[in-house]
């Protein structure tokens, strides 16, 4: 099972509703990816936004500064929202970044949690599910011939057109992200796609069915067994001491899933949702080094997990507790797993 992060840029956000400067918590995730790769994660993600809450709209330009000063690493979106973007563009960024990266790269689509870039980049939100279909078939084709003929409802055709540069080592992967609704899932299935699934709210025992949803689709499409991918993205964050770093971190997360509460009509975050989370059976992996090798363990057992990924960032914590969080991960809860997961 790969271990890694991903993150959404998250600003730091002070007790007065002030948000850091872009540039600075850019600056600051180079830096955290460079100790990823350090203490021997397998992969980091960046996801995409257009909000004045998060520091990163381009994944790639920050996956291309982080090839710059890593060597191992696998460098991700998590996710690019593919239903407004132009996937040629889209296939020829990451490819430069897997040229840079000496072949790390790797591609994670959505269709997006969050819908500011529909209106930025002038598409209509009535084909949400439309233009992700469409754009994934053509990202696909993209990412396996160089010439390409292809005909579509929500671009110009292509006509014998080559698509430069190519991935280092042939095609890139693309892993595609849901969330939970069966037709997300019965698509990458069919599709034979890496999934990961978002599990951030409730029992991740629910999500079984979706897991096991994807197996049959895969199998009935006759793929190969022996590359079936899957995976977890679930918040996460880590100290040395479980209360302790549970205490600092809760007012920063509750912040931030009201922010978003607001806009989406949730009631406020309460303390028990997030110690209900945080509890063995629960979504959160919040905690010291012994829990989260327990959790990930337990979700690895329930799921048959080939990627982990601890999503960090959740309301902006700051640089130095994220240094700290992602030090923990690398040295005392990734060789612990991977331990275990040998026996």
């Amino acid at each position: 099972m790969e271990i890694g992060v991903g993150m959404f840029g998250d600003l730091h956000i002070n007790s007065n509703g002030e948000a850091q400067p872009a540039h600075q918590r850019l600056q600051e995730i180079i830096e955290e990816i460079k100790l990823m790769d350090e203490v021997g994660l397998d992969f980091f993600g960046i996801g995409e936004h257009h909000r004045p809450d998060y520091a990163v709209s381009s994944p790639e330009i920050v996956l291309a500064a982080a090839a710059t000063v890593t060597k191992n690493i696998k460098l991700g979106s998590a996710v690019s929202v593919l239903s407004s973007t132009d996937p040629v563009r889209l296939y020829q960024n990451f490819a430069t970044v897997d040229g840079i990266s000496g072949g790390r790269a790797e591609l994670m689509v959505g269709r997006g949690s969050f819908t500011e870039s529909f209106p930025l980049f002038g598409f209509d939100l009535r084909d949400y599910d439309a233009l992700f279909e469409e754009k994934l078939e053509l990202l696909l084709q993209i990412n396996k011939e160089k010439s390409i003929s292809w005909n579509g409802k929500f671009r110009p055709a292509l006509v014998n057109q080559e698509v430069y540069p190519r991935a280092v080592n042939g095609q890139l992967p693309i892993w595609v992200a849901v969330g939970g609704t069966p037709e997300s899932v019965l698509r990458a299935g069919r599709l034979g796609l890496p999934v990961i699934f978002a599990i951030i709210g409730g029992s991740p025992e629910h999500f079984k069915a979706l897991f096991d949803y994807y197996r049959r689709a895969y199998a009935h499409y006759d793929h190969n067994p022996d590359t079936l991918q899957v995976g977890v993205h679930m918040h996460s964050f880590f100290g040395e001491n479980s209360q302790q770093v549970a205490d600092e971190y809760y007012p920063l997360y509750a912040a931030q899933m009201n922010r978003i509460g607001r806009q989406r009509g949730w009631p406020p975050y309460q303390k028990q949702q997030f110690e209900h989370g945080r509890a063995p059976q629960g979504h959160l992996i919040i905690g010291d080094a012994n829990e989260a090798i327990e959790k990930i363990l337990h979700m690895q057992e329930l799921f048959g997990l080939t990627r982990f990924s601890a999503h960090m960032d959740v309301g902006g914590p700051s640089h130095a507790s994220m240094m700290k969080s992602i030090e923990i991960f690398g040295t005392k809860i990734a060789p612990k797993v991977r331990e275990a997961l040998k026996k």
